[in-house]
């Protein structure tokens, strides 16, 4: 699943297979209006817009992904998504943030 992702959702824009385009168009909006309800609860800050939250997010997953695939190391790519997911809201600064 990983390569797949790799290769496939986030390069659409390099392959003319209009399927693949439009699942990884699916994929991408998906995450933009997680962004978007997000930012309207208030989980999520609104000082950014939600397509440079979209760019951090996917970059990181992206870079985890791609660490992943060529390196060799097969850690447990699962168990990276909780710490992502603390990274994401809490930052790498010794105090937490609030979230606006």
């Amino acid at each position: 699943m990983a390569v797949v992702f790799q290769r496939e959702a986030l390069q659409a824009r390099y392959i003319d297979d209009a399927y693949i385009k439009v699942l990884a168009k699916m994929y991408l909006d998906m995450i933009d209006d997680i962004i978007v309800q997000g930012q309207k609860e208030g989980s999520i800050r609104k000082d950014f817009q939600a397509g440079l939250v979209k760019r951090f997010i996917l970059g990181a997953v992206n870079e985890v992904i791609n660490t992943w695939v060529v390196s060799g190391v097969k850690y447990d790519l699962v168990a990276m998504a909780d710490p992502l997911v603390d990274l994401y809201f809490k930052g790498i600064g010794l105090k937490a943030q609030s979230i606006q």
